[in-house]
This record gives C-alpha cells, structure tokens and sequence, in this order.
C-alpha cells in the first residue's frame, strides 16, 4: 500500500526501498548514484519544512526530482570535470615572490583559455605531493633560463593549428623574427640582459596587445621599451644613448598618440619592428618613413638630396627632421634664422635661394588663405550665406598641403604649380566673401532708411492728431449716446 506514495514522492529503485526503511539497500549508502537519487526527495522536503515552506512550497513532481539530480551531479563531478591544480593550492598558501603568480594569473589571457601552470613549467599539477608535482621525471622545469624563453613560448605560438583555435588571424612567425633581431641574436650568443618574450609582455599576467593595461599596448609601448632604453646603466656596455624616449615625447607623433588618442600614431615597434627589432638601415629610412609618409617618400627620391645622401651615408629623412624627437614642419625650416636649409646651403647658393623661393611661395599662399578664413568669418558670424565659399576655401588648403608635399622634391616649379592653384581659390573664396559683408551693409543701410521712415511718418501722423485736437475742441459724441 506504500508504493503509490513512494511514486508520488518521485523515487525510484533502490532510493524507494530506502525511504521505506528496507535494510537491502543498506550496502549501497556509499553510492553517488543512489545519493544523487535520493537527494531530491531530501532537498525537496527540507526546502518544504518551516516557515519558507509554508509560504513558498516548492513542487515535488518528476521534473524537478530530474533537474535536482543533474545539479546535484554536476557539483559532485565537478572538481574531476574543471580538473585538479595543486600548484595553485600550494602557491595560494605561500607569502611575497611565490603567491604572486597566482595572485596575478587570473588577469592572464592564456588562464582565459584554460592554460595551466604545467603547461609551461612542467610537473604534474594533479598530484598533491610535491616530490611528485614537481618531479623532473614529470618534465617539472621550475624557474626557466632565460634563454629558453623564446623557444618556450614558441612551442604553442609557432602552432599554426593551435593558435588558430583561439585566435585565427594570429601571426605565428614571431620566433623566427625574433631570431634576426638584434635581441635574438645577442640572446643567441649568451647575452641574458637583452630584452625576451616576458621582458616586454610580463610574466603571468600577460594581456592581449589591445588591452590598455597591457605593455604592449601603442599607449604603454614606448614606456616598455625605456624600461631597458632609456636606462644608461643597462645600456652602458652596448654605448647607445639613452635619450630616445625623452626625446619622442616631445615628438608630433607622441602628440598624436597620446593627446589626440590616435592610437595608428608611430610608437617604437612602428618604425623598428617588434618581435624582429632591429634599428633601421641608414639606406632604408626613407622607405620605413615612406610606410605612412608615402607621398613625401616618392617626391624625396625625384629629389637631388636623395643621391646626395645616399653618397654621403646620410640618413635621408632623418637629416632634416631627426629621428626620436620630430617636432612639426614649418615654413620656418626652409629659410630665416635657424632654418634646416643653411646648415648645409649659403643663402646665395642655388639651394639657398631656392630654399627661399619655396618658403616665399607657402607664405604667399598661407597669408592669402588666413585673409580669406578672416573675411568669411566676419560674413558668417554676420548671418550671411557663406558655406560654399567655406567648402571652396577646403581647396585652397588641400592646394597648400599639396605644395608642401612638393616641396621634398626641392624643386621651385614643383612647388609654384599648387601655390598658382591655391591662390586662385583663395581669391575667389575672399570675393565671395567680401560681396556677402557689402550685402549686409546694404542691408543695414536699408533697414536704417525703413526704420527712419516709419518714424518721420509716426511723428507726423501724432502732430496732425494734435493739430485737429486743438482747432476743433473736443470731438462730439455720435447720436444716440
């Protein structure tokens, strides 16, 4: 008679014949299965008893019993499942150097993806003995040499199958350019004070590069790179300065970079490479200019400086414009005092004198341009139509870009045609502009005359009122009132 009670209950099997007590199920108190089966009946009665379960009372049906079931399983098998860590259990217990690690890995992008301490150091992280967790039979590799750290990192990020699981359009040439850096190279041959893998990525908190906390990040690299460049000690048995950073930040592309937030702005690995790091040949400058600069690049080798250079082993753009520390160009650097020109040209010589003619040119154009900027923003703070003129006026100054460029061919007719151009526009666009302020005098002079008029004719309306009032007495009342 008990057993529809046991089915109303939602038991099954041997968990029935335990919730009537029979002892044949006594044996199998020690079986997940069975406490897996019998937990629902439990939780369900527990979850039903007091004062909850008079005012919430949960049902107790089959489907519940099932779900009930599968939790209870899940958090039974789930240390097996998500697997057994012992260095983070042993690490986590530690003080200073040796709880670091762990204390810093969940901010890691490998520990994203379910990579474990073993998977580069070795051992065996499912063994609580540390004899055996760290046995070198296990492949346990501890602190690892510096010189190893590039091979290490490359066995999964020279994996082109692996590394495409988790990031499909990843590179996985980084060890070999490594390898033809100047830092592989000094690595290679014994040298452990040169920068590696975790020089420039950290350790156990490495972050993806778009990360802004990362130091790679286009923000944070040009600060790694001076963690070791910028220091003279360090950098003392190479005999390379020290300036380099000092001397970017007071650069246009640090400008760019951190205080206009353009993030494509040169940084360090722009111009010399990343994994591949190497400072750029005297003969190729101009081309590692050239990969932004393009058009700057295909006047500068029409020029007769790029011979020159080339012959005297000078480094082409960097002539002109240094290398770290580029300050913005100007009409300045052509001609006047301090002018990049006349370190190397006499104000008489062809190339003084084209200098000269070149800066006279771009003055020309830019005063012209700044009148007419000038006039259409008197016509337009005036309430005057003007936009055309303000878009034609965008010509004008693509025309000056244009000269600009031109100029690195240090040819003066080069320069003169874009000049010719904008001037045009910039004398049309000051026309327009000066037509609109004499239409608004017009105007001004208009609405005068109609203010002037209405007035006299106001005046003279009141004195005929006056004159009628005082010849004729008060004025009769129509009949009837």
């Amino acid at each position: 008679m008990r057993r529809p009670f046991l089915r109303e209950r939602g038991c099954g099997g041997r968990a029935r014949l335990a919730c009537e007590g029979r002892s044949a199920c006594a044996a199998n108190v020690a079986n997940l299965s069975w406490q897996a089966e019998c937990l629902p009946h439990q939780v369900v009665r527990l979850a039903n008893s007091g004062w909850w379960g008079r005012r919430f009372r949960l049902p107790s049906g089959p489907l519940l019993n099932f779900f009930l079931c599968v939790a209870v399983l899940f958090l039974a098998l789930a240390p097996a499942l998500l697997g057994k860590d012992s260095c983070v259990e042993c690490h986590s217990n530690m003080d200073g150097d040796l709880k670091a690690p762990v204390t810093a890995y969940p901010n890691d992008i490998h520990f994203r993806h379910s990579f474990s301490c073993a998977d580069c150091h070795g051992g065996d992280r499912n063994a609580d003995d540390p004899e055996i967790a760290m046995s070198p039979a296990k492949g346990f590799k501890g602190q690892i040499a510096r010189t190893a750290v590039p091979a290490l990192c490359a066995r999964c990020h020279s994996d082109a199958n692996l590394m495409h699981r988790f990031k499909p359009q990843q590179r996985v040439d980084q060890l070999a350019l490594y390898l033809t850096s100047t830092h592989g190279k000094r690595l290679a041959a014994g040298d452990t004070a040169v920068a590696n893998c975790v020089d420039c990525h950290s350790v156990h908190d490495i972050r993806e590069v778009r990360d802004p906390q990362s130091p790679v990040h286009p923000l944070k690299l040009p600060e790694t790179c001076a963690r070791c460049h910028a220091d003279a000690a360090h950098m003392a048995p190479y005999k390379i300065d020290t300036n380099q950073f000092a001397e970017y930040r007071t650069s246009v592309h640090w400008e760019a970079l951190s205080k206009r937030g353009d993030l494509s702005a040169p940084n360090c690995a722009s111009c010399h490479g990343n994994h591949g790091a190497t400072p750029p040949q005297v003969s190729s400058i101009a081309e590692v200019c050239g990969t932004c600069h393009v058009m700057f690049e295909e006047q500068y080798n029409k020029s007769p400086h790029q011979a020159a250079f080339a012959s005297m082993g000078a480094g082409g753009c960097t002539v002109c414009h240094s290398n770290h520390g580029i300050r913005k160009p100007g009409i300045g650097m052509l001609a006047g005092d301090g002018s990049v020109c006349a370190q190397c040209h006499d104000a008489t010589s062809t190339g003084g004198v084209a200098a000269a003619d070149m800066a006279r040119l771009l003055t020309k154009l830019d005063t012209a341009l700044d009148q007419s900027d000038a006039v259409l923003k008197r016509a337009h703070d005036s309430g005057m139509e003007v936009s055309e003129a303000v878009l034609r006026q965008m010509e004008g100054r693509a025309s000056l870009v244009k000269a600009r460029v031109a100029m690195h061919a240090f040819q003066v007719a080069a320069v003169a045609k874009p000049v010719e151009q904008g001037l045009a526009v910039a004398a049309e666009t000051r026309a327009a502009g000066e037509k609109a302020l004499k239409d608004r005098d017009s105007r001004r002079i208009g609405l005068a005359l109609s203010l002037v008029t209405i007035l006299i004719t106001m005046a003279g309306l009141w004195m005929a009122i006056r004159s009628l009032e005082s010849k004729g007495g008060a004025i009769p009342k129509p009949a009837g009132r």
